[in-house]
Formats: structure tokens, sequence, C-alpha cells
């Protein structure tokens, strides 16, 4: 899967590379190329952007989906810095579709990014707005964290969990562990200003 992932990410930026009508790439990449490290729960703040997936930690703890995401990411960027092409990454949770299933790899270690308040997803609608504004707005650059739910409640974890295995029965839980908000430990302040500003461009408005 890493393989194909990254020769897709490097022949598609050398397309791109290789056209001069194209003006900006907007490369569709994943959160779980950020959250994935060993000083997750060290680092001073919250995860964003300007952090990278460990490739070695994602290789230890069998992240494949996490391992494909941040070197296929890295090949686009070495590949775009190197030949100029203007990219933009979009790094997306979980998509929230019909479809989705326990079988998704990106919800390999799922119970770890929700105790460590870092398991988001993102619904399509979304999703496609950010895509828009970015590659519309020429005042965006690099990477963008693109999230609207952060799944940091039992009930959000519990609901989710019924979701993906609707034929499993459900377990009594305390009163405590209802109660319970696990710290967000992440951040889409980059997009969220981004959009807001774009939603709120004059020429939107003409």
């Amino acid at each position: 899967m890493t393989d194909v992932e990254v020769r897709a990410a490097h022949n598609v930026l050398e397309a791109c590379a290789q056209t001069e009508t194209i003006d900006k790439v907007v490369f569709t990449s994943s959160a779980t190329a950020v959250i994935w490290r060993d000083d997750r729960k060290s680092i001073t703040g919250d995860l964003d952007e300007r952090h990278w997936s460990d490739i070695n930690f994602c290789r230890k703890f069998k992240l494949w989906h996490a391992l494909s995401k941040t070197l296929a990411e890295k090949t686009a960027w070495a590949l775009a810095m190197d030949r100029g092409v203007n990219m933009v990454s979009v790094n997306a949770g979980l998509l929230m579709s019909p479809d989705l299933c326990i079988e998704n790899p990106y919800l390999k270690g799922a119970a770890e990014m929700y105790e460590d308040g870092v398991f988001v997803t993102v619904d399509l609608n979304f999703l496609v707005e950010a895509h828009v504004c970015i590659y519309e707005d020429v005042s965006a650059y690099g990477r963008y964290l693109c999230f609207n739910h952060v799944v940091n409640r039992h009930e959000d974890a519990m609901k989710l969990a019924s979701m993906l295995t609707p034929s499993a029965p459900s377990l009594p839980q305390s009163v405590d562990q209802d109660l319970r908000i696990i710290q967000q430990g992440i951040s889409s302040k980059k997009l969220n200003k981004l959009m807001v500003d774009f939603e709120s461009s004059p020429l939107l408005e003409n």
C-alpha cells in the first residue's frame, strides 16, 4: 500500500510539473500523517499541521495507513519544491460516509487516538468546502489540518462504535465514563481562519 501511495503521489506531481497551465495543486493527505509520534503526549500545545508522523514509529506499530500517507505526502512536497509546483495539502480526518466500516485503515489505533484527544472526523461537505477554499484563496499555503469534529466524549465514541459494528451488543457504562471528556490535543485553527476570511471576502458578495 505504501509503495502504491508513494508512486501515485510522485506520478501526479510529476505530471503537474510538466503542465504549464496548472496554477495550484491541492494534495489530499490525512491527519494520520500528523498525529503518530512517540513524543505526542509531551508536546507543548496542540498538534497541528506543523507536525509530522514519525515514520519509524508507524513501522514499529504497523500503522500502515499513517506510514503510506506520511511518505506519500513527503514525496509530493519534495517533488513540488524541486520542480517549483505551487502545492497545498489538506490533511483530513476520518471521512464520515455511509460506507464507513470497521476495516477502514484510518481506524488502526483508534483507541489511542481517542485517549490522546486526536481522533478527528470530517463530513464530506466540509471537506469539499475546504478544498474549494484552499484552491480559490491565493493566500493558502503549506499544510492544513481539516476536520469538523473531535471524538473526545464517551457518547461520541459509543455512537461511532455502533455505526461501525451495528451487530455488536452495547456494553453498560459507568456514569463517570459517560460524563468524561478527553482534552482535545489537535488544532485546525489555520484552516478555520482561512475559511472564515475566504467566506467574508468581498469577491464572494458580488
